[in-house]
């Protein structure tokens, strides 16, 4: 294969980052600590979240522990026990991977002896002691907007109940984290967004306005479902399982919100800008290739002679099954010569009964039948024949037939019989013998014509490559022409489909009167049939037959072939002898689609050439390309692009996940401009709020969130009003801090339900304490 003269020009395409598909790492995990500074009547605040509990005192800076909201009920059939194994325990074993579960169902707690379990959990680690058989700290705890009563009363119970604690207190952790980033008495606009929900939470003067609180159901667990959805439609036959861990890693490392997502949309798959947004990401695999234990030449010869053997019985086979129907045929066809003799005396009208008790139809189709075994029986003598040796010394006339040159009335009857087969089997010969002139001639000319091709080449390699290619030319040209005519049968008002419904409409009226020259000529010949059946005349003339090939384009399709053929045979020759002529030049890759102009190529391959149709250009096997290790490497790359935005969006755009909900910026602008009264001016409750957009949770960490939230606001509000968008100085932990700061403020003092005011009261009485929900009774 010659070098490509394409290759300087070829556009050098920069290998892209490959990013590794994070999972769980097995074993790295340190063990959860242990508290060492436990004092008893300290306030512990637990950050009770769905995907992550944070624990600790709150005399500390920080939690003592944080940890996955995961369970695994473990059975050691040795110890004959059953282990509990509790947050990042539970991964530093993979036996417990496929165990693992959690007592959530979406925002909700529906395994309460889980909870107890990891309740149990936290209290060790926090080095809690007793020396009354209670928890003598007072709780502090995080709570779902909107709280159901069911999960407050079972709370209280267990808390009160089995742990006898002094007091509990619930709040929202959005609420807590605003708390922690400001003085405890600012007004401003909560964004809270959870792995379950987000919130949207009005609060004035330090206190949640919950009456005009607002909740999307849509957090980071169903982010990442959604992104695992919708990688599953993208690749439908990715080799590597997706679990919900690789799906949070790839949404929390790589997805962000858009500024502009409909602008952005527009463009993102345009190779400049593409070229920057894709991200790869590599599922794990094993791309080593098994050396293979090259054969010797011994063993390559003995496998080259099993597989003549083997070719050689199965042709011997193949004869055993022709012999076999051969005999078959003589038989019958001996059978009914038999028949018809044995009833020569009979009437035509009592034979064709007699052929009827048979299972023939009529008279004319058993003359049909003994026509086909006649022609069959031909066949198989004539390819029998032919499959001879070449190489058979000659025929003497004289003595192979003798009959032959006698004259048929010097001869008796069965002499007549064999001087038949004589002349026929002498025919055979003879066509053999013409047949093997025929191919010697063409090899012959084939030999000479590639002698002067060869000298032609040697002589004058340009001239002969420019012919070629002039010729090459104008077989593409005719190939395109023919396919153009192919096509435009497709289209019933063009001439070419006109007139083949014109060929299809004279067939069908040739029964009926037609007047064509095909037709009279046909009606005239009636009686020249195989079996002289008058109601057959069809394929007397050799003419009719065309008929069928123009009403269904067979010839068309004929020519194409032949043309693609004789194309396909230039352009070898041209690989092969002309260095100017490559791969890229052929036919098949100038008909081959640009992939930078498909929007499928770049959406699942990226901004990268598809490497297989550079292989199959090669020349590559398909089990050469299968086991390449760069396609299989490709096999197990995601892109990235379109759901980097995509996924995000649904918080402003709830309608992209299914949810019959307003978004962010859209509940943003009913509270600011409505329902809170509209007031924009200095002393307006909307004004002060504009002023202090505070977002927190763990979806407040996607890159351009805030940004976003700040060009939306800017959209409806006044012109000329003052804005200010922030982030919690840690989105994830500043809701256990806003707890440890509100225990020890004197906000905490009285909101707190005792034991004896729930032993009161029941498990239905709350304190409204402003970071919370509000009593609704």
């Amino acid at each position: 294969m010659s070098p490509s003269k394409r290759e300087p020009e070829r556009e050098k395409w920069e290998p892209q980052t490959v990013h590794l598909l994070k999972d769980v790492t097995i074993g790295s995990n340190k063990p959860e600590p242990f508290y060492q500074h436990y004092q008893a009547n300290i306030p512990i605040a637990i950050d009770l979240g769905t995907s992550t509990w944070r624990v600790g005192l709150t005399n500390s800076p920080e939690p003592n522990n944080v940890f996955p909201g995961v369970i695994s009920r473990h059975r050691d059939r040795k110890a004959m026990k059953t282990l509990t194994i509790i947050g990042n325990d539970v991964y530093s074993d993979p036996a417990l991977k496929s165990t693992t579960k959690t007592p959530y169902d979406g925002p909700l707690i529906t395994n309460w002896d889980y909870i107890e379990f990891m309740l149990d959990y936290s209290f060790e680690h926090l080095g809690v002691t007793s020396d009354n058989g209670r928890l003598n700290n007072p709780i502090i705890m995080t709570e779902p907007i909107t709280c159901t009563f069911n999960q407050r009363k079972s709370m209280y119970e267990l808390l009160f109940e089995a742990y006898q604690v002094p007091k509990v207190s619930f709040g929202l952790d959005s609420l807590f984290s605003f708390y922690a980033n400001t003085d405890g008495k600012s007004t401003g606009l909560v964004i809270g967004t959870s792995n379950e929900s987000t919130s949207v939470i009005p609060v004035v003067d330090g206190k949640g306005l919950m009456t005009q609180a607002k909740r999307i159901d849509w957090g980071g667990s169903q982010s990442q479902s959604y992104l695992s959805k919708l990688l599953s439609l993208k690749y439908p036959y990715f080799p590597s399982k997706l679990n919900a861990t690789h799906t949070t890693n790839l949404f929390q490392d790589f997805c962000y919100v858009s500024e502009d997502y409909h602008e952005e949309l527009k463009h993102i798959l345009d190779m400049d800008i593409l070229e920057d947004k894709d991200i790869v990401v590599q599922a794990p695999v094993d791309v080593t290739v098994k050396a293979e234990t090259k054969k010797s030449d011994e063993e390559l010869a003995k496998q080259a002679e099993k597989r003549r053997e083997q070719g050689k019985r199965l042709q011997k086979q193949a004869q055993e099954k022709r012999a076999e129907k051969l005999i078959q045929k003589q038989e019958e066809w001996d059978y009914y010569t038999k028949f018809k003799q044995d009833n020569a005396d009979l009437s035509p009208e009592e034979f064709e009964n007699v052929l009827i008790g048979a299972g023939f139809e009529d008279l004319a189709d058993f003359k049909k039948y003994m026509a086909s075994l006649e022609r069959t029986l031909k066949r198989a003598a004539s390819s029998e024949e032919n499959l001879e040796d070449d190489g058979e010394d000659e025929v003497d006339a004289a003595t192979a037939w003798p009959l032959v040159g006698i004259p048929d009335d010097q001869l008796t009857e069965e002499q007549i019989k064999e001087k038949r087969k004589q002349k026929l089997h002498k025919a055979n010969v003879e066509a053999r013998e013409r047949n093997r002139e025929l191919k010697r001639q063409e090899e012959e000319a084939k030999a000479q014509l590639e002698k002067k091709e060869q000298e032609w080449r040697e002589r004058d390699l340009d001239d002969w490559c420019q012919t070629k290619k002039l010729h090459l030319a104008e077989l593409i040209s005719k190939y395109k022409e023919r396919q153009k005519l192919l096509e435009s049968m497709k289209d019933r008002k063009s001439a070419a489909a006109q007139q083949r419904m014109k060929n299809i409409a004279d067939l069908a009226n040739d029964e009926t009167g037609s007047t064509s020259a095909a037709s009279r000529k046909r009606r005239r010949n009636a009686n020249a049939t195989i079996d002289n059946d008058p109601n057959d005349t069809f394929g007397t003339n050799d003419d009719d037959w065309n008929a069928y090939r123009e009403i269904s384009n067979q010839s068309l399709e004929e020519e194409l072939e032949k043309i693609n053929k004789n194309i396909l045979q230039v352009e070898e020759e041209l690989l092969k002898y002309d260095p100017n002529f490559h791969h890229e030049d052929t036919f098949a890759a100038a008909n081959s689609f640009d992939w930078k102009n498909s929007v499928l190529h770049k959406f699942i391959h990226g901004p990268r050439p598809n490497i297989t149709i550079a292989m199959q250009a090669e020349g590559l096997s398909p089990d050469e390309i299968a086991n390449h290790p760069e396609i299989v490497k490709k096999n197990h790359q995601i892109h990235l692009n379109v759901e980097r935005i995509r996924v995000p969006e649904i918080l402003f755009q709830p309608t992209i996940g299914g949810l019959d909900q307003a978004g962010i910026s859209e509940i943003s602008s009913d509270l600011l401009r409505r329902r809170l009264g509209g007031d924009f001016s200095i002393e307006g409750l909307s004004y002060k709020m504009a002023q202090n957009v505070f977002i927190t949770g763990g979806l407040a960490l996607l890159p351009g969130f805030k940004g976003r939230i700040e060009r939306d606001l800017r959209g409806f509000l006044p012109t000329g009003t003052p804005m200010n968008v922030s982030i919690a100085k840690d989105p994830l932990l500043d809701p256990w801090h806003g707890m440890s700061k509100w225990a020890n403020s004197q906000d905490s003092k009285d909101a707190y339900v005792s034991l004896a005011e729930y032993e009161e009261y029941g498990p239905e009485y709350i304190k409204e304490h402003g970071l919370g929900n509000a009593c609704i009774l």
